[in-house]
């Protein structure tokens, strides 16, 4: 299983990004797809999943109401679009696989991660 993550790049403060994350080398639709982001000098934390069956997404509290992932079967691709970006979200984003389905908010509970991709926010 790969997954590639793109997307990031340097934004202002309010502004927008869009991640995508192409599954490849396997079926996907018992699995979960999720987000983590890690900043510099923390852990990496939750950021938000799907379900690639039912399209049941979770969000962490930080990112609720702005940040929105989705899912395109067709082509084994999870979107997370990010509106009203904050500095405090400037991180690497990480996409990554979870066999399981549960523990989702758990870095230990997912299998497959993506090589990550910088999101800057500027003040």
């Amino acid at each position: 299983v790969q997954l590639q993550a793109s997307g990031g790049g340097l934004v202002q403060a309010g502004g927008s990004l869009r991640l995508s994350c192409v599954a490849s080398g396997s079926t996907f639709s018992s699995y979960v797809m999720g987000w983590f982001r890690q900043a510099p000098g923390k852990e990496r934390e939750f950021v938000a999943c799907i379900t690639w069956s039912a399209g049941s997404a979770y969000y962490a509290d930080s990112v609720k109401g702005r940040f929105t992932i989705s899912k395109n079967n067709a082509d084994n691709t999870a979107s997370l679009q990010m509106n009203s970006l904050k500095p405090e979200d400037t991180a690497v984003y990480y996409c990554a696989l979870n066999k399981r389905n549960y523990n989702l908010e758990y870095t230990f509970a997912y299998d497959y991660w993506g090589q990550g991709t910088l999101v800057t926010v500027s003040s």
